[in-house]
């Protein structure tokens, strides 16, 4: 190598932003191996955690492997898998499940009939979502940025303090995946798949329906570089249908089609309220109640609540419009209710957010370190509460 190629180089080296795509992904590469360790890596660590920590917390010794799943089958999980087994009714206390959604059911369904047991079949739903999802989250950072973003957005996701719901018998991993995956499909101007993506993530969770506004900003971006109508836009409709079908479920099993709303404010005690009101009751929660409340119920709900805004606020010039969308929608979806619940589980929904960690981490070492360190820690914590029984959103 000659002294002038080397300078070359070098100085190629030294210019190339760390934050930018030199090189964007082509639409065939799909594959990332190490997003995909991430995923797995992670999840091992995760449930291992989780055991171990039940063991010694609890002072309860393990009885089989099969408690390696039981302990995390709580609150909403469990619920899903009576949805699984039973499906959706009218009548006694299950009549309230008809606020959860069907497809994570419904799939966690047909694995029990490939595997003969529904909580390995809801485990088994969120470990191929996950990898999905670790997949196209990946895949759809590398239109805009580098290779060393992508990866760090998709660790920062699954090292997120309640990463944990990635991996159990939760919606977050399904929901996630379908979500990045009309993201993505959108920016490879694949309506079709935009529109089946999203009709099932609005048969995932409420806040599917999002998607609709988000990617009219997609269709906007392709309509200023072509100058043209493109008919395959009518695809974004179908997200709305996904909605649609909830709704006529809620109509055949109740005779409403609003019947969830119903439950959620008179079992849930949960209506649409302005910000204000919910917020001013967690700050209440976190000043004056005891401890532990304070803490889980209150100081934590409302940090992550401030989180969600800082992430629009301070990363509004480094954000698509389809991205700030999406976040300022769901916040305001979070906040808008007068019993505020589990927003640092919602909170890993805003999937803009690990792009914005990871372009601070790159840029400073600092932020990095403290990114990493804030995560691992409180991740350790919630998922250990979480596995012993305790309430962790």
């Amino acid at each position: 190598m000659t002294k002038e190629t080397s300078q070359v180089q070098s100085s190629k080296t030294e210019t190339t932003d760390p934050v930018r795509a030199d090189d964007p992904t082509p639409t065939w590469v799909w594959y990332d191996p190490n997003s995909v360790a991430t995923v797995l890596i992670t999840k091992v660590l995760i449930l291992f955690f989780g055991y171990q920590s039940f063991q010694i917390v609890n002072g309860s010794p393990s009885q089989s492997f099969y408690r390696f799943f039981e302990i995390w089958n709580r609150w909403d999980a469990n619920h899903y898998l009576t949805i699984a087994q039973f499906g959706y009714t009218s009548v006694g206390e299950q009549r309230f499940f008809i606020v959860y959604f069907p497809f994570f059911p419904l799939l966690t369904k047909l694995f029990e009939l490939l595997t003969g047991d529904y909580l390995i079949g809801a485990f088994l739903v969120s470990f191929f979502a996950s990898i999905a999802l670790g997949l196209t989250f990946w895949s759809l950072i590398r239109f805009d940025y580098s290779e060393k973003i992508a990866r760090n957005s998709v660790l920062f996701l699954f090292i997120f303090p309640t990463a944990y719901f990635l991996h159990i018998g939760y919606t977050e991993s399904l929901f996630l995946a379908l979500v990045v995956g009309s993201f993505l499909a959108a920016r490879k101007r694949n309506w079709m798949i935009v529109g089946i993506l999203g009709a099932l993530a609005c048969l995932t969770r409420i806040n599917g329906f999002i998607l609709v506004p988000a990617l009219a900003f997609e269709i906007w971006n392709e309509y200023r570089e072509t100058r043209k109508i493109n008919y395959e836009w009518l695809w974004l409709a179908l997200v709305g249908g996904g909605f649609g079908a909830y709704l006529g479920i809620n109509y055949f099993v109740a005779g409403d089609p609003f019947m969830f709303l119903v439950h959620q404010r008179e079992h849930w005690f949960k209506e649409v309220a302005l910000p204000i009101w919910g917020l001013w009751e967690i700050t209440k929660t976190a000043l004056y109640d005891k401890p532990e409340p304070s803490q889980m119920r209150g100081f934590q709900e409302l940090l992550f609540a401030v989180i969600g805004v800082a992430s629009i606020v301070l990363g509004w010039k480094h954000l698509r419009g389809s991205y700030r969308t999406w976040l300022i929608a769901n916040w305001l979806l979070f906040v808008s209710a007068s019993f505020i619940i589990s927003v640092p589980r919602y909170t890993l929904t805003l999937f803009p957010i690990f792009l914005l960690m990871s372009i601070g981490a790159v840029k400073s070492w600092s932020l990095n370190l403290i990114f990493l360190v804030w995560s691992l820690l409180f991740l350790a914590l919630f998922s250990m509460r979480f596995a012993g029984g305790f309430w962790a959103f």
